[in-house]
């Protein structure tokens, strides 16, 4: 009519145009959401440092009270001990997590297959009628027996058992299965081992940072009251998972708390809420930050979580070696140390450390060194072990002197026989 199409938007289409504008809304501001979540914003706090004017329970100034300088550090990158970040490393912008692509392993590429969850029913749940007739089933009545009956029957029990007995029985004493269950701890603490030289890949991170984390989680373990194996799965699970994936500084103490969280579920039998190692960190990390890095390490270890540790092989060890509590307190002191530092000690297996771990301990304590009988299992001689022997030796030497003492002082108390107190002999023979 006017000599131009005129175009109508019809009501239809115009409701169109609004739910395509609403559902772009809600994306853009899931994705920034998640930006927030990944990159949260700066804190005053310091991670895994002393809490500042904080009225909370005093477990917490406790647990931090020897971190305020050593996590100074971690906060900085002008420390003498972080020098080995290199230069155009500091200021530039890295994302949190990245792959480690020369030495692939294939741990992050496997897809878990996920089954399908059917919906929930609406139908009320009924129950069977053979089992509501147990409800109205009358109780049985009261049996008598006379209590004089021959000892030879077989419904007598046996009450002399003593409570110091059932104390001291361990489950894993099979003397049957001894054999099958060492070969088989070897055989897995290969496929479950770290990469030896994996700190050398890491951009922002070091040696000291790790050690650091690593005498966090021995109080946070011992604040908890959680079991030695659940410190060891936790530190495997960190030095695995930092094997494959570059992590920045800010993040480290965000895979500890993790991996922690994770050895707590599969070794302990009353795990600790995660809202409680959200508070452990100062609420440096949120519920949901802890539980998506959750899930990144289970991600990265393929869900193998059952590796053998220094703990397993020194049990075994005990058990097939009878030896006196220091020794065993002082083995496992030593094998406590041997985990703050990463450097020297990756390279060996959990089997060596152990076994280096005993014969110092039985060195410093009673003099004596390697049984026969520990040579036959595990196939290990001194010559063999030497190597670690002097490596652990040297580490025991400095023990008094390190930056971090956490491992120290847990073993000083009265559970543990004092053992950190022992002085190492001032020159190892190994005859």
């Amino acid at each position: 009519m006017f000599g131009t199409s005129q175009r109508t938007v019809t009501g239809d289409s115009f409701q169109n145009q609004e739910n395509s504008l609403s559902r772009r809304r809600e994306a853009e501001k899931q994705i920034l959401e998640n930006q927030e979540n990944m990159n949260p914003k700066a804190s005053n706090r310091t991670v895994l440092g002393v809490l500042q004017n904080n009225q909370r329970s005093s477990r917490v100034q406790s647990l931090r009270a020897t971190k305020q300088a050593a996590l100074a550090q971690a906060a900085s990158c002008n420390d003498e001990n972080f020098s080995q970040v290199p230069a155009d490393k500091v200021g530039a912008k890295q994302p949190a997590f990245t792959i480690h692509v020369d030495e692939p392993d294939g741990a992050c590429s496997k897809r878990q297959n996920v089954l399908p969850v059917k919906p929930e029913s609406d139908e009320p749940l009924t129950l069977n009628p053979s089992v509501t007739s147990l409800v109205t089933r009358q109780p049985l009545s009261t049996i008598e027996c006379s209590m004089d009956v021959s000892y030879d029957s077989p419904m007598v029990l046996d009450m002399s058992v003593n409570e110091a007995e059932e104390k001291k029985s361990i489950v894993n004493k099979v003397p049957d299965y001894a054999l099958d269950i060492h070969k088989y701890l070897r055989e897995m603490e290969v496929k479950s081992r770290p990469k030896a030289g994996y700190m050398k890949k890491q951009p922002d991170i070091t040696n000291s940072m790790r050690a650091i984390l690593v005498d966090w989680l021995v109080e946070v373990g011992e604040e908890y009251k959680l079991q030695n194996e659940t410190l060891y799965l936790a530190v495997n699970y960190i030095d695995r998972f930092l094997s494959s994936m570059s992590v920045l500084r800010g993040k480290l103490q965000l895979v500890g708390t993790a991996a922690m969280l994770l050895a707590s579920k599969f070794e302990e039998i009353y795990p600790p809420e995660v809202a409680e190692f959200v508070y452990i960190t100062d609420d440096t990390y949120t519920k949901k930050q802890v539980l998506r890095m959750e899930h990144l390490i289970l991600k990265v270890l393929s869900f193998d979580l059952a590796a053998p540790t220094i703990n397993q092989f020194l049990t075994q060890y005990f058990l097939h070696q009878q030896a006196n509590s220091k020794v065993e307190s002082l083995s496992m002191f030593l094998g406590e140390l041997s985990m703050v530092d990463s450097d020297p000690f990756l390279k060996y297996l959990p089997s060596i450390t152990a076994a280096a771990a005993f014969v110092l301990a039985n060195v410093t304590i009673t003099g004596a060194t390697w049984p026969e009988s520990l040579v036959e299992l595990t196939g290990y001689t001194l010559e063999t072990l030497e190597p670690c022997i002097m490596d652990l030796y040297q580490t025991y030497l400095c023990a008094p002197q390190h930056g971090q003492q956490s491992v120290r002082e847990k073993y000083k108390g009265a559970k543990y026989h004092g053992v950190s107190l022992i002085e190492p002999p001032e020159k190892l023979t190994l005859a």
